[in-house]
């Protein structure tokens, strides 16, 4: 497997409903891995792939990324989706390593990792039971990379976003939320008065939203 990656694994043999994980800038393969255990008890396999790129921190700290950081300018939609590929051809072979339930998989994103889960999930509605974007956002650039059909019929969403986050303001994530409503997602969205971040209340929120959507989902009878 061409990224380095970190792993919870559930009691039992699976397949497992999973979720891949995916960080944000300057952040590693363990950053989100401590929810694994707060998220519906502990029973999703969690794959946390690590970005490829180096972002340094200080005098002695690398961290990493997915693409390169554009400072507020358009999206380099190239970069975006070459970090895709690398993350579909990870997911493939994912697939043949571990016990992962392909009807219960879902992308998970944080920040940067949520615009690599848009992308995933854009591209490919099919692979995925639902798409978490955690403090992220969705660029119109992106979008137009796809066609209409190519994202038709996408999965249900969640998007989490701080009222006061200060890295990715709160308004990028409100205009995401109408992209996704004119293209006709199920879409679930709220909003915290938190900053760049993970709080307790929005965890305990993606997790019943997770066991709802995922392990639990209502099938209305035709």
């Amino acid at each position: 497997m061409q990224l380095a990656h970190a792993i919870f694994e559930p009691a039992g043999d699976g397949p497992h409903p999973t979720i891949i994980a995916l960080h944000g800038w300057g952040a590693n393969a363990m950053d989100l891995l401590g929810l694994a255990p707060y998220l519906c008890d502990g029973r999703f396999l969690v794959i946390c792939p690590q970005g490829p790129l180096e972002v340094p921190l200080g005098p002695r700290a690398v961290g990493c990324g997915w693409f390169p950081l554009t400072m507020g300018g358009p999206a380099n939609v190239l970069e975006i989706l070459s970090a895709r590929d690398n993350l579909r051809a990870f997911l493939d072979s994912a697939l043949q390593r571990y016990p992962i339930d392909r009807k219960k998989t879902v992308v998970l994103g944080f920040s940067q990792g949520g615009v690599m889960a848009y992308g995933l999930a854009l591209g490919e509605p099919e692979r995925f039971a639902a798409l978490a974007s955690l403090s992220s956002w969705l660029s119109k650039e992106l979008v137009a990379a796809f066609s209409t059909k190519e994202i038709d019929g996408l999965p249900p969403m969640l998007v989490q976003h701080g009222s006061a986050d200060e890295l990715i303001q709160v308004e990028r994530a409100r205009e995401s939320v109408e992209t996704l409503r004119s293209l006709r997602a199920p879409l679930t969205y709220r909003e915290y008065d938190m900053g760049h971040e993970i709080s307790p209340q929005s965890l305990a929120d993606l997790s019943a939203w997770l066991e709802q959507k995922v392990l639990s989902p209502i099938v209305l009878a035709s």
